[in-house]
């Protein structure tokens, strides 16, 4: 019998702090300050034409004195006015449409914008630990949800609440005692709205974040398929996948189902008010305070003047998906940045590319120690190999130099200078980077391998082409070096698409190098070739080698060998031979004949 993954039950989300959210939007709608007034100076316009129109149509039906007896000469003006008032009604809301529009899909334009912004200054520290999907819902799914609630706020909550203060004070003005009826009655269907409302917004918190949950395990899934089918795994993967999908399917019903009891729920209370309404108008007809023609303009207001409360109330349960939505981006955008570069910077000389680490220490996680008290110095010009077991602290390694990550004690330095007094862009336009993990964009070879000199010239690009031996595959490509690729490279192979990448080093040439497994997924012979290259480009330039296959830095100036984030061996390749030591062990495990 298969065995099923039981389904997870996690505790419902609360909002955080609405009231916080509500402000940081405020603070971004403000550079609509113009539109909204407009907006709402055609919602006046719109809503007090259309509640002129049942005075207009309750004066009309007083001039239907009885059967066969019809003031014509006063019944045509009303009929005009209706008219007009109709027609020019539909014209301010039509205008209003457009306004509101533009208000919130240019806010939630620039809050997407600002978070996609504030992402590029994050520290990977921030980014790493988050599934890409779960960031992605945050923009796409959850900005979205958001300009729904906002559209709907703006296109209904002005005219709502114009509507409500037209009738009231047109209904003062037909029958004070029956409008005042109205009035005490009405603030019930805004108790059994707010009361219902913050319930559903907790609701919508945990729809959200389960949302992005789905996002993130679809990515992973669609964008690891060969992986998934290869091992067999597509069962478990419907299952986690279900498992996910049905807690959202339970989330999303539980906000849906509170929210959807607003409009219900406030309706039956307007259709008592209503009620009320009609039977007192009657008694006002009865006993002469009140004409026919005014009590059907009357009975027309109270439904107007309840209507709104039926919509704000719809709204109101909207705008809760839309601010835990909101929250959600906020969330984001806030999240602490890097810390920032120096002002003023330093800056070494452009030809020293000695490095030294003095005492570093660092660990991803506080209670697992990875780098402590390391230290080494490098002198300008030399080529430095990197090996060690999986999970050493090679890669770490990198990170560091390149601040990918800041050190947690001790210092790194460039020509003598901290590299934390230098600034970013100058610290990593210092080194070209050729990584075990390829990066491709979508765009066209050419884009791809100039990411680094979008300035270079069709032979430069076509050299460094040359120089990686990539050249070849590339002129047979569909439309050479005009091809568009897909995402992440497209169709090529994993050799091809770090041939480019090695392509786009070429193209660089920095005045320092960091070679981290250059070339693991490259064949034997191609990878002579790329290695000739990369020697050739390596003279006179600062390097950091990270390799697997030790057969790559028999020519390197000293070599690391690490364990467990200290470096226990170094020296050339003859001298560690000669030790007997670790090094001696990893290369006869190699070339053990």
């Amino acid at each position: 019998m298969k065995k099923r993954i039981p389904a997870v039950k996690k505790p419902r989300e609360k909002a955080k702090d609405a009231r916080g959210t509500v402000k940081k939007l405020l603070e971004r709608l403000k550079r609509f300050r113009l539109a909204a007034a407009a907006s709402l100076l055609l919602a006046l316009v719109s809503s007090g034409l259309t509640l002129l129109i049942p005075v207009l149509v309750g004066r009309g039906i007083d001039c239907i004195v009885e059967a066969g007896r019809v003031d014509l000469p006063a019944l045509v003006p009303y009929l005009i006015g209706i008219g007009i008032s109709a027609a020019a009604a539909a014209l301010a809301g039509y205008l209003m449409g457009l306004i509101n529009n533009r208000i919130t899909y240019g806010t939630v334009r620039a809050i997407r914008s600002e978070a996609f912004s504030h992402i590029q200054r994050l520290p990977l520290s921030s980014l790493d630990p988050r599934p890409v999907g779960e960031t992605v819902s945050r923009l796409i799914a959850d900005a979205d949800q958001l300009a729904d609630g906002l559209l709907l706020g703006f296109s209904q909550l002005f005219t709502g609440l114009v509507t409500i203060v037209g009738t009231l004070a047109f209904m003062l003005s037909i029958h004070p005692l029956i409008a005042l009826v109205v009035v005490l009655l009405s603030p019930l269907s805004l108790l059994v709205a707010g009361f219902i409302a913050k319930r559903a917004y907790s609701g919508f918190i945990t729809q959200a974040k389960t949302r992005g949950e789905a996002t993130a395990l679809i990515d992973e899934f669609t964008g690891e398929q060969k992986l998934i089918r290869a091992f067999g795994y597509e069962s478990a993967a419907k299952e986690r996948f279900g498992e996910v999908n049905e807690r959202l399917r339970r989330h999303s019903v539980r906000a849906v189902f509170i929210s959807s009891l607003t409009n219900p729920s406030t309706r039956f209370v307007n259709s008592l008010i209503y009620a009320g309404v009609a039977v007192l108008g009657a008694f006002g007809v009865i006993s002469g305070g009140l004409t026919v023609g005014g009590l059907s303009a009357f009975l027309s207001y109270a439904n107007q003047y309840t209507k709104p409360f039926n919509e704000i109330s719809g709204v109101i349960a909207e705008l809760q998906g839309a601010l835990a939505c909101a929250e959600r981006l906020f969330e984001l955008i806030d999240a602490s940045e890097q810390t920032p570069d120096p002002v003023p910077a330093l800056s070494p000389a452009a030809d020293d590319g000695s490095m030294e680490f003095k005492n570093v220490d660092f660990s991803y996680e506080p209670e697992r120690e990875l780098i402590k008290d390391f230290s080494l110095s490098v002198g300008s010009g030399k080529r430095i190999a990197i090996v060690g077991p999986t999970g050493c602290g090679k890669t770490t390694l990198i990170n560091l130099i390149m601040r990918f990550y800041d050190v947690l004690g001790g210092s790194i330095s460039l020509g003598g200078i901290d590299t934390r007094a230098m600034t970013r862009h100058e610290l990593r336009s210092r080194f070209g980077m050729v990584l075990q993990d390829t990066w491709l964009g979508s765009g066209t070879v050419r884009g791809n391998i100039a990411m680094g000199r979008p300035d270079a010239t069709e032979e430069e690009i076509v050299e460094a082409a040359r120089a990686a031996h990539c050249d070849g595959f590339i002129r047979r490509l569909p439309k050479g070096y005009d091809t568009e690729l897909g995402e992440a490279g497209g169709s090529l192979s994993a050799g091809q698409k770090q041939l480019l990448c090695i392509a786009r080093v070429m193209l660089l040439r920095p005045p320092m190098l960091i070679l981290d497994e250059a070339t693991s997924s490259i064949d034997t012979r191609t990878e002579l070739l790329v290695q000739d290259a990369f020697n050739k480009l390596m003279e006179g330039r600062t390097s950091f080698i990270v390799a697997h296959r030790l057969s790559t830095i028999r020519d390197a100036d000293l070599i690391l060998v690490m364990r467990d984030g200290h470096i226990v061996e170094q020296g050339s390749h003859l001298e560690l031979l000669e030790k007997a030591g670790f090094y001696s062990e990893l290369y006869e495990t190699q070339f053990a004949k």
